[in-house]
């Protein structure tokens, strides 16, 4: 197939396409007398775990490693012999299968601590400790107290910080829950920008980096681009900040803060 079709059969972009072929993790089988990429079934089987592994939130250079292994028969005959099953492709099926109970396992976790989140908000009683771990990742207790405390020392008497207490001060354990999974969301709009190898003035980057902008003035103090570019510039310069990003997916703290950059300069255009 053409990559036109195939984009439309599997629902993968063109440009997708393209960018896995120039990366080489999905490269078409051959190309048309005009050049033009011409897909095979095999490149589809090998796309459909692309697609898998993403859906699954690995980045690219993880799939490919995944990957990296070629077919190989259960009884050792040529890949082109009859009767035959790439025993590659199953262990691929059977790792993906992993990573989904995984998932489900990690989801069943999160939505048991939102269950029990709600049900003390309605009551009007404050979640533990363990529970907050669980409704927020162990993130949440690992150096919070530490944070909080630099955080007020040094932004105590702004009005940024003022404002972001008052309006947390306010906030039930399902608007937390609610705070959580936008940052999720957001964060994975960076990676699919950063993983798709679209540059950090892209669209798609620089809204990425808006919709952050957003939910921070929504939900903590306003911001516009200029405090937003300061912020980008302390995810490079702070360590621990950079980590937080770079334990995501590597790079992703200078990229994010080119995308901060490109888009306050809109924003000021």
């Amino acid at each position: 197939m053409t990559v036109g079709e195939t984009a439309s059969v599997t629902g993968v972009t063109v440009r997708t396409l393209h960018h896995y072929d120039e990366i080489g993790l999905v490269s078409p089988a051959a190309r048309s007398s005009a050049g033009y990429r011409l897909y095979a079934p095999a490149d589809l089987e090998r796309l459909q775990q692309v697609v898998a592994y993403r859906r699954l939130g690995l980045g690219l250079e993880d799939i490919a490693a995944a990957l990296e292994e070629g077919p190989v028969r259960d009884d050792g005959a040529h890949p082109g012999a009859r009767g035959t099953r790439p025993a590659g492709r199953r262990r691929a099926l059977e790792r993906q299968r992993e990573l989904v109970e995984e998932k489900i396992t990690e989801l069943t976790r999160l939505l048991a601590a939102l269950d029990t989140a709600l049900e003390k908000d309605m009551k009007d009683i404050d979640l533990n400790e363990d529970e907050m771990r669980e409704l927020f990742g162990d993130s949440y207790t690992e150096h919070f107290e530490e944070y909080q405390a630099e955080a007020e020392d040094r932004w105590g008497q702004t009005d940024a910080w003022k404002e972001s207490q008052r309006r947390t001060a306010a906030y039930t354990q399902e608007d937390w829950a609610t705070i959580s999974a936008e940052t999720e969301e957001n964060n994975q709009l960076i990676l699919d920008a950063m993983d798709a190898g679209l540059p950090a003035d892209s669209e798609q980057a620089m809204a990425a980096a808006e919709a952050m902008r957003v939910h921070m003035d929504h939900w903590f103090f306003p911001i516009d681009g200029e405090f937003h570019r300061n912020l980008g510039d302390m995810y490079v310069q702070d360590p621990r900040f950079m980590k937080t990003y770079e334990d995501l997916r590597p790079g992703l703290a200078q990229y994010l803060r080119d995308a901060i950059h490109a888009n306050a300069d809109r924003m000021a255009r």
